[in-house]
């Protein structure tokens, strides 16, 4: 899949802007992203199964640069609940956060509930995307869940990937499945098997402590992994919630419907009473030049990133330089766009262009058999799944260049 997947150029603008951090804290190594004016209370976002820090930075971009801060993290390897909550207060004494607000989907969405109901003083408001209650309807549904944690990782990533719809997509919804499943692939196998763990593992959401008035529950109405019966059960158990929903999404609207998910997330922002510091807001030059030469260095890394900020201190400093500028104004789009344009042809250019796609497309008539054959050689995925992935996104990108 590797070989197929090809990072969008918003998200490659990304990776050279926001800096990585990685920290361990007791035995765990926790990643995350950390964007936005230290002064303003976090928007923390909790991804789910099959997600990274990675899949919010269409969020961590846009909200950032209106003078909210956003932070997102990977699930750590935690291997129940309990762990789970004193991990994360852990995570967030030692980055010093007190009070928060979390937007979590899926697996992460349960989550976020069950911190919020045990560690009431800590959590200021949830918004919930496409999650559950209670994970005995997964538990039913993965018999094999006591030997997950020796079951070989090309077996826990396609049991991952087979939860998510096989197409066909419209455009926008495959190229959010194909991000997801490039995300997927860097993964480790201890950290499959802790999420699916934690997905299984027999627990509820008891009674919490937040208003009702503090919580909205953003769901898409096309499909999800997670059963409409759950979804609803979530909905009665917070009838006094905001609803935010969307016409169309499929299992990651963060990714597929960023605008209205980033719009719905301000709204909810602004209703808890968290006041954006967009003077705050560090500048971004619209040609890409911005940032220090290690900056520009990471967005060029594997996704995993491995190797690279060990530690959060001469991150925490870079955080720190915010400064208002007229740029930082600017409609982010507009900027991201500007950085994908440095790779396009000029009008002059025409009769070269034409010859690039040319080539391009033998190119890739030949090495398509070939990259399918590795791809189900390692079994990873169900042909169908891949194929359709593949057609989709390459032919999107051709009509694009044209």
């Amino acid at each position: 899949m590797k070989g197929v997947f090809s990072a969008p150029g918003d998200y490659v603008h990304f990776k050279s802007q926001v800096p990585l951090h990685k920290i361990p804290i007791g035995t765990k190594q926790w990643r995350y992203y950390d964007f936005g004016p230290k002064v303003v209370p976090p928007l923390i976002c909790l991804p789910g199964l099959a997600g990274t820090a990675d899949v919010y930075y269409k969020q961590i971009m846009s909200l950032s640069m209106k003078g909210y801060r956003v932070i997102s993290v990977d699930i750590p390897r935690v291997w129940n609940h309990q762990e789970w909550i004193q991990a994360f207060e852990k995570f967030l004494d030692v980055i010093d956060v007190h009070h928060i607000h979390l937007y979590g989907t899926s697996l992460g969405g349960f989550l976020a509930q069950l911190f919020a109901q045990h560690r009431p003083r800590r959590v200021r408001s949830l918004i919930l995307s496409n999650t559950f209650l209670d994970t005995r309807n997964f538990a039913a549904a993965m018999p094999w869940a006591p030997v997950v944690s020796w079951t070989p990782s090309f077996l826990l990533k396609r049991y991952v990937l087979t939860g998510i719809r096989d197409g066909p997509h419209e455009p926008f919804i495959a190229d959010s499945v194909d991000f997801v499943v490039s995300q997927v692939e860097t993964l480790h196998r201890e950290d499959l098997a802790a999420r699916l763990t934690l997905n299984v593992d027999t627990a509820s959401v008891g009674s919490l402590l937040l208003s009702d008035s503090s919580i909205t529950i953003m769901d898409t109405n096309d499909y999800c992994a997670i059963p409409q019966h759950l979804k609803d059960q979530l909905s009665e158990r917070y009838p006094e919630a905001r609803r935010a929903y969307l016409k169309s999404g499929g299992d990651f609207p963060f990714l597929s419907r960023p605008d209205e998910v980033n719009l719905h997330l301000q709204l909810h922002l602004r209703r808890v009473g968290v006041e954006a510091r967009p003077d705050l807001v560090r500048s971004i030059p619209k040609d890409d030049t911005g940032g220090s030469q290690s900056e520009k260095k990471q967005g060029k890394e594997d996704p995993d990133d491995q190797s690279k900020d060990g530690g959060n201190s001469e991150n925490s400093s870079r955080q720190d330089q915010f400064s208002p500028g007229e740029e930082s104004h600017h409609n982010i789009d507009d900027q991201l766009l500007s950085s994908a344009k440095t790779c396009s042809f000029g009008h002059e250019d025409k009769g070269d262009r034409r010859e690039f796609l040319k080539q391009r497309q033998i190119v890739a008539s030949k090495l398509l058999p070939q990259l399918l054959g590795e791809i189900f050689e390692r079994c990873l995925l169900p042909s169908s799944f891949v194929l359709s992935l593949y057609i989709t996104s390459n032919f999107q990108k051709l009509q694009e260049s044209v």
